[in-house]
């Protein structure tokens, strides 16, 4: 039986070696197949040995300062990625996998470029690419031409996975929405709520995304980001009573969780 592929990218320091070590035990737990994790980084240190780590692969153009859009991901379609073939399933360091993934490699065609709905923008047919699902390789042609037009492309797509999702010829599949979800947008649930019972986590995930803010180690504490830290009802939202927040008032109102039980069990070594 052949090998399935987990794909990461890590760079900078936002996430430390414990992200790919976790995400390396949370595919373990949850894929019955025989598995290699493969991490782009340019920082080796502290990740666990089973992890196979490669340099970053090269952008080849400068990356675009005239859009927010993480285009530095877009490296991954080169033709010749470090001599790998085959599908590989990529995943966004900061997701948690709650469920099997062995169907995620099996849905669709082998050909297709499968990715996580995109449901912010509930009227645009868009993808998120902290999941997907592509054959290393086959769609070279979507860096080539990135590259002869980085800033206009970048200002065109602004997003990364807007460029995938509207680029890949013969266009892009989704995942069945109950396997992929979205933690502010499916978990935490309308604003009232938040401040009543922790996110939950629904019935058929298999992973969870957290695009953004919380990260799930700030899940896990009950805090919206690690500048701050888990604050008592009362005291939240005293605080709009005081106007001691920044931002808008329904800004600080919805970013309120309680701690998270669920993303300390699956977000583990």
């Amino acid at each position: 039986m052949n090998s399935h592929q987990v794909i990461c990218i890590k760079w900078g320091t936002r996430y430390g070696p414990e992200y790919v070590n976790r995400l390396y035990a949370m595919v373990a737990r949850n894929l019955s197949a025989p598995f290699r994790v493969i991490c782009f980084t340019d920082d080796r240190r502290g990740i666990r040995p089973e992890v196979v780590c490669l340099d970053l692969p090269e952008l080849g153009c400068p990356v675009p300062t005239n859009a927010p859009g993480k285009f530095r991901k877009l490296a991954l379609w080169n033709a010749d990625l470090f001599g790998l073939s085959g599908n590989a399933l990529f995943l966004d360091l900061d997701v948690v996998i709650t469920g099997p993934l062995d169907q995620l490699f099996a849905y669709g065609d082998p050909d297709d470029v499968i990715l996580a709905r995109n449901w912010i923008k509930p009227l645009e047919r868009l993808g998120q690419t902290s999941v997907f699902r592509f054959p290393i390789g086959r769609h070279g042609y979507m860096l080539d031409n990135f590259r002869a037009d980085p800033e206009g492309l970048a200002g065109k797509y602004q997003f990364e996975q807007r460029y995938v999702t509207h680029c890949v010829r013969g266009g892009v599949r989704f995942f069945p929405s109950a396997w992929i979800r979205h933690f502010r947008l499916d978990c935490l649930g309308p604003w009232p709520l938040r401040y009543l019972r922790p996110a939950r986590l629904p019935e058929q995930a298999r992973i969870v995304m957290f695009p953004g803010k919380p990260d799930p180690a700030d899940a896990i504490l009950g805090r919206w980001s690690a500048k701050g830290e888990h604050e008592p009802r009362l005291e939240h939202l005293g605080r709009l009573l005081d106007g001691q927040y920044s931002g808008s008032a329904w800004r600080h109102l919805k970013r309120y969780l309680l701690p998270v039980p669920w993303v300390a069990e699956h977000w583990r070594e």
